[in-house]
């Protein structure tokens, strides 16, 4: 029988009550990369809610690769005991802790949205990227990375994986999606190098192999733009091809996003408009996929599961408006997942 959103899906040993997954979301609220009783309450808040597996934020494996000044940061032992706070909370609710590991590439260096977002006009600091191409006008040409550089890069997601299991997360997951780092090697578009790195499609997913091999740890996502909407850049039959190949190196699932990228792109935002990326990778690369994006009615998230489109659903903005979405969808589709013993008055 087709699998349900409610039922339980076990990766690498690791067993999540549902299928239904926090999307990571960046919070910029952190100072020198310390996570705070923000990010205990923010995520905790989703695993009371029923979520069966709860990501953290992008966080980054170096200070240059924050976002913002103020993201959440792995680079260094000390990040460990707040994360960790974080992790043991979310697993006290019957959820599964996971962290996303990411590098921001050329878009670093911005201000918090609420402030007006795009290049910091004071306290910023040089990006890097695999070609010194800005990513849009009033952003900084970053500095290409040299070999020394890429292999320094690998290495922080190396060091990252392993502060990350130390804290208690049992699922990792690497960002190559969004614009950021990772995904600029992938892109003919963003990246121009003439060496190993750059050219062929082998030598555009150079980078992101690595990073994989180097992250020791089961189960191991991958976040991917499945497209950049782009003329001449990455695109649903490469993601397809990569998918093989992480598949190939021990990767569990494909979080299939899209764009981020280039500016202007035409994205054909609509409810579930990714799911067909999620699909497509899922049957013809033979490897579990996350299908994100616009889901929003438990209607709609059950019929990704059971037509076996995804293995899993990842919300984002609609479990910022209601951190409940799991319990109430559940009882929308006759389905029983319990509230914490302390909410039981309420239903």
């Amino acid at each position: 029988m087709a699998p349900h959103l409610f039922d339980p899906i076990t990766l690498s040993g690791v067993r999540m009550r549902n299928r239904v997954a926090v999307s990571p979301m960046c919070q910029y609220s952190c100072e020198n990369g310390f996570a705070t009783d923000w990010h205990v309450v923010h995520l905790g808040t989703r695993a009371v809610g029923g979520a069966g597996l709860v990501l953290t934020e992008a966080v980054a494996v170096e200070p240059r690769g924050r976002i913002s000044p103020y993201d959440v940061g792995i680079w260094s032992d000390e990040h460990i005991e707040p994360l960790a706070r974080v992790a043991s909370f979310i697993e006290s609710q019957g959820a599964v802790a996971g962290i996303q590991l990411a590098h921001a590439g050329r878009k670093a260096g911005t201000a918090r949205p609420w402030e007006g977002g795009g290049p910091l006009q004071h306290g910023g600091w040089k990006p890097v990227a695999p070609s010194a191409i800005a990513f849009d006008s009033g952003y900084a040409a970053p500095e290409e990375l040299t070999r020394d550089g890429i292999r320094c890069i690998v290495q922080a997601f190396a060091a990252s994986a392993r502060r990350a299991v130390d804290a208690g997360f049992r699922v990792l997951e690497i960002h190559s999606a969004h614009g950021y780092l990772l995904h600029e090697f992938l892109s003919p578009l963003s990246n121009r190098r003439g060496d190993e790195y750059g050219g062929s499609f082998e030598n555009r997913t150079r980078l992101l192999r690595e990073a994989v091999q180097a992250v020791a740890h089961r189960p191991l996502f991958v976040r991917i733009s499945a497209t950049d909407w782009a003329e001449g850049g990455w695109d649903i039959e490469q993601s397809v091809e990569l998918a093989r190949e992480l598949k190939k190196l021990g990767v569990d699932l494909i979080d299939c996003s899209s764009g981020g990228l280039v500016p202007g792109a035409a994205v054909p935002a609509a409810p579930g408009y990714q799911v067909p990326f999620a699909a497509r990778i899922r049957r013809e690369a033979g490897i579990a996929t996350g299908a994100v994006g616009l889901i929003t009615e438990p209607a709609q998230a059950e019929e990704i599961i059971r037509g076996e489109q995804a293995d899993i659903v990842l919300l984002g903005r609609e479990l910022l408006r209601n951190p409940y979405w799991p319990i109430q969808a559940a009882r929308a589709l006759g389905q029983r997942l319990d509230p914490p013993r302390q909410y039981l008055r309420a239903y």
